[in-house]
């Protein structure tokens, strides 16, 4: 375990502990919540965020490394939602023709039109069930909080 030593755990105390309840049980709701929102598309919130990011990038393709770091999935869990996507009609892979063992991860035009039907329905979910609920100073400062805890994070990422 990161940081563990021979002194005593540096337990949370009752303002940390109600913050911390507090941000799981919401974060879990909300993912729960958006997962079963996009259900009705046939996507799961993994799917989205994989279209989201190949909708975005150039020719609707990004090499699946980069992708899986983006997406924020580990290199196995993405291989996996590929196949699985794969299989959906939505993507496919391609070989790289500069890098024998690497892969690009490419939109097909099944795969836009889930994400061009998905995306407004998921953006009306994520504003009424996050968004609104946030005043402008709300949404600074979480964006400064989450941006310090993805910095730490990526200074000392946990092993895979």
């Amino acid at each position: 375990m990161a940081g563990q030593n021979a002194t005593t755990p540096r337990w949370l105390n009752a303002g940390e502990m109600k913050a911390w309840r507090r941000y799981i049980i919401a974060s879990r709701r909300l993912l729960e919540a958006l997962d079963l929102d996009l259900a009705s598309h046939e996507l799961s919130m993994a799917d989205y965020e994989v279209l989201a990011q190949l909708s975005d990038a150039p020719e609707r393709r990004m090499r699946m490394s980069e992708l899986a770091d983006v997406a924020m999935l580990s290199r196995s869990r993405l291989s996996h939602r590929i196949k699985v996507m794969e299989k959906a009609g939505w993507v496919k892979r391609e070989p790289c023709p500069d890098d024998k063992r690497g892969y690009f991860a490419v939109m097909t035009a099944k795969g836009w039109k889930a994400i061009v039907s998905a995306a407004p329905d998921h953006v009306e979910s994520v504003r009424t069930r996050f968004v609104d609920h946030l005043t402008k100073e709300d949404q600074r400062v979480l964006s400064e909080i989450f941006e310090r805890v993805t910095h730490s994070l990526k200074a000392n990422p946990p092993a895979e």
